[in-house]
């Protein structure tokens, strides 16, 4: 995963603003967890700001993550352009000088230096932003599970199955509705 540590030792009570734009911030990871997202198409691509404000022991990060990207439907396998737009806020406390945590956070201290990892930040900001499931249409019928056909294009002519003969007897079955 791409590492991108910014150093907010002295960021002002008003907080500070980062941009980014770098497509290999997300492409990196993409290409090194072998995911089926592509934002190398036309149009595609994405931009994240976010702004660091100092608050008591902590920092409170507030940003936003926009732009599209590609992806297969998970019915069909036809490219589906996804648009990606989300806020996010969140608070991460500061380790102490010295400390040590057994839980990476996305802050850490090195020396009297505080760094900030926006690599991870970003990159699950971007996961977060995804559907479970995308699909190029609600009402997408997927593949025959015969021949491989996309069946938005129309029937395939493959034979409906019947399913396993030695289960016949259970489709005569009458299972009574409402009873707990």
């Amino acid at each position: 995963m791409s590492e991108l540590w910014l150093d907010i030792t002295d960021i002002p009570a008003s907080g500070r603003e980062f941009s980014f734009s770098d497509q290999s911030l997300w492409t990196g990871p993409i290409a090194e967890f072998a995911l089926p997202y592509r934002l190398d198409l036309p149009g595609t691509g994405l931009a994240a700001a976010f702004t660091v404000t100092p608050q008591g022991r902590g920092v409170l990060v507030a940003g936003t993550l926009s732009g599209k990207t590609v992806t297969p439907c998970d019915r069909c396998a036809e490219d589906v352009t996804l648009d990606v737009a989300t806020r996010f806020d969140l608070f991460e406390d500061a380790p102490l000088e010295g400390e040590k945590s057994l839980e990476p956070g996305l802050l850490r201290r090195r020396g009297k230096v505080l760094e900030l990892d926006a690599g991870s930040l970003l990159w699950e900001q971007f996961l977060l932003s995804l559907p479970v499931k995308p699909l190029c249409d609600e009402n997408c019928q997927g593949l025959c599970p015969s021949c491989g056909k996309r069946l938005a294009d129309g029937p395939c002519g493959c034979q409906a199955e019947t399913g396993d003969p030695r289960l016949a007897v259970l489709r005569n079955l009458k299972v009574p509705r409402g009873s707990n």
